[in-house]
């Protein structure tokens, strides 16, 4: 019957069960210190919900879902992962077999045909780990993609995996050649690497003792290879095969576009992250987890637009201040001056200005790192602890303090855009449904004010209950809150929250993602309890139910771009598009870069008040993808969005031959 000897011409094999606890150990060693720096770290709760961080790791760790998406090098880290799963599977049936099941229960159940077909299984997917790593090899030494930085370290791990794994196979194939070949060769079929191996052994000539004497020379090789490696795992970028599940399980489960809150800001003695034992332990794992693949780079729109900031470079960089500066905290010599500082030496205060906080370099991390947060972090302690921010947004600060408005246009005009079109106030009607919170640029914005009209005839021709808070709306922070000014911000959502209470708000209606996202993320840290819709749902809505007719063709090619704020980070991405294929003759074309993968804008954190004087302009390369399929019309469902789409397009000289319009104003053109 079909069966193998676990240690087969191995004399006193089983004192590897004792050797293995020396990589154990070194491993262990190796954890713990890193346990120790995680630790320095301040206290987040990353332990609640425990299903769904379970479940978070089964779908992003053991089925990869957002590895695959990069096809080669998805295809690639699976053939490793799995192989090395099924392997470690194994080693450990295997272990089961020669020691519990065979010794102590005086059994085997690796035996005939499941032994086979174990056999089988082990030999496919060692076969698909050592194509996974010579893949790995040819794009990192053939191919070279740019958001991959190629160290020693990578090519000296790569290499050692393929030896432990060719050696493993000259191990079966030693073995095979001294007895399943001549004596079971219908045994043999079932390990076809291990055979193929062993055909090499049989044509160098060796006797039968000479490839016995091979076979624990390579076998010893295999055994301290495979302990060298695993050994050496916390010490090296392998050591993401336990922080990359771990990272997964402990991702933030908060929505997606809400930053943390600064609690008792009054009471607070500082703001932010100045220092990197400043940032919380979660904050610190992620540095560690963090694989240096380069997908967040490889989607950014700062790095695209050829400015001095990646991602996945900052990331590095704080991770390597901070083992400099955790080691000398736990040495106790934490008042060392010698270390460079976080800001400014580390982190060029100058980076950290041109993020825009889209969210694609988290979107895309297959393991969940958290930049934007860590951004901001450092922000809010330039701002509120050092006074020091782009000079563009002096007057912003101030405008939205004195008027509630960027643009400190006088708050007794913010509803003036509404005069004409007989919209009620809420202190005028207290029994309506909806409030519609117009925002700064649906205020104030000459383009912003046309969306907000357009909306108001959609409304009013549905029958739909509504009014504003008119002079009495203010900003709803988000720009404060991104930008660092976290007090500015906090101060604005008082002020609107104590509105919406005092006039029992219930619904809340917005034309604006940054205001939609404030709004029903956020200001729940504030205790604000309200539905929120975005005005592209609410559309959507409406023409399902039949309370808005369209009834005239608009034969246009249109595109439409993803706004950050409202795709990334609240999911709203088939709305907008069911909207305009509601619209007869519309011929919806999509741009390459769409959904959660659609390039920003450029205008979210904050940048929208700050001039672009570095690389390339974000806007002007997001127009030239939408360009490129030849649009009538460019269509978005964010002010911001609409202003620097419109800057784009007049900058090329393309206003008479492509406009930009909100989704709401296409539709009121269509009814």
């Amino acid at each position: 019957m079909a069966h193998r000897e676990i240690f087969w011409n191995i004399p006193y094999g089983v004192i590897i069960y004792l050797l293995v606890l020396i990589p154990f150990a070194i491993l262990g060693w190796g954890l713990y210190k890193m346990f120790l720096l995680w630790r320095i770290g301040k206290k987040e709760n990353r332990i609640n919900n425990i299903p769904s961080r379970v479940w978070s790791v089964i779908t992003f760790g053991i089925f990869q879902t957002r590895v695959i998406k990069d096809i080669y090098a998805g295809v690639m880290h699976l053939l490793i992962f799995w192989g090395f799963v099924i392997l470690t599977m194994g080693a450990i049936i295997d272990a089961v077999e020669s020691n519990i099941a065979h010794h102590l229960l005086h059994t085997s159940f690796l035996k005939g045909t499941p032994y086979l077909y174990f056999s089988l299984t082990l030999d496919t997917f060692g076969f698909f780990a050592i194509v996974g790593i010579l893949m790995a090899l040819y794009r990192r030494y053939v191919i070279r993609p740019d958001k991959l930085d190629n160290k020693p370290e990578n090519a000296i791990l790569l290499i050692w995996i393929l030896v432990m794994l060719i050696t493993g196979f000259l191990v079966e194939g030693s073995r095979m050649a001294a007895t399943e070949v001549r004596q079971h060769p219908d045994w043999a079929i079932f390990s076809p690497v291990g055979l193929f191996c062993a055909q090499g052994f049989l044509l160098t000539g060796l006797t039968t003792s000479g490839i016995r004497l091979t076979h624990q020379i390579i076998w010893w090789l295999h055994v301290a290879i495979g302990f060298g490696l695993f050994a050496y795992l916390p010490f090296s970028m392998l050591s993401h095969v336990f922080l990359s599940p771990l990272n997964q399980f402990f991702r933030s489960f908060e929505a997606k576009g809400a930053l943390t809150s600064i609690p008792n800001l009054e009471e607070a003695e500082t703001f932010g992250v100045a220092k990197a034992e400043e940032f919380t332990w979660k904050q610190l794992f992620d540095l560690d987890a963090c694989l240096r693949c380069g997908r967040c780079q490889d989607f950014c729109p700062v790095y695209l637009s050829e400015k001095p900031f990646s991602p996945k470079e900052i990331t590095q960089d704080i991770k390597g201040h901070w083992l400099v500066v955790g080691k000398k905290i736990l040495e106790g010599k934490e008042k060392d001056t010698t270390s460079a500082n976080l800001l400014g030496d580390v982190v060029k205060e100058e980076a950290l200005w041109f993020c825009t906080t889209c969210g694609s370099c988290e979107e895309q991390c297959p393991i969940f790192v958290e930049h934007v947060q860590r951004i901001v972090d450092l922000r809010r302690n330039l701002v509120l602890m050092e006074s020091k921010f782009p000079q563009e947004v002096t007057p912003v600060f101030k405008g939205m303090e004195t008027q509630g408005n960027p643009w400190g246009i006088g708050a007794h005009t913010r509803a003036d855009w509404a005069k004409e079109l007989g919209v009620k106030k809420i202190s005028e009607a207290l029994d309506t449904e909806y409030l519609y919170f117009v925002g700064c640029a649906g205020s104030f914005d000459d383009r912003g004010k046309k969306v907000s009209t357009a909306f108001v005839k959609i409304l009013k021709q549905a029958g739909v209950s509504f009014a504003i808070l008119g002079e009495e709306e203010t900003c709803c922070g988000d720009s404060a809150r991104r930008i660092g000014n976290e007090y500015l911000f906090q101060m604005l959502v008082e002020a609107n929250i104590g509105k919406f209470k005092n006039y029992k708000v219930k619904k809340i209606i917005t034309c604006c993602p940054h205001c939609y996202n404030a709004l029903k993320n956020e200001y729940p840290q504030f205790g604000a309890e309200f539905e929120v819709y975005h005005h592209t749902e609410f559309i959507n809505s409406l023409i399902n139910k039949g309370k808005v007719r369209i009834s005239k063709d608009l034969a246009k090619t249109i595109t439409y771009h993803d706004s950050c704020y409202l795709g990334r980070y609240n999911g709203i991405y088939n709305q907008p598009r069911e909207i305009l294929k509601s619209i007869p003759k519309v011929r919806l074309q999509e741009m390459e870069r769409r959904r959660e993968k659609s390039f920003c804008c450029g205008a979210g954190g904050g940048r929208m008040w700050m001039e672009e004087t570095v690389g390339k302009r974000i806007n002007t390369q997001r127009c030239e993808q939408a360009l490129k399929v030849n649009p009538d019309i460019i269509s978005t469902a964010c002010p911001f969005c609409l202003t620097m789409l419109d800057d784009a397009v007049k900058e090329k000289n393309l206003e008479e031959k492509v406009k930009v319009q909100d989704i709401a104003q296409l539709v009121a053109e269509a009814i």
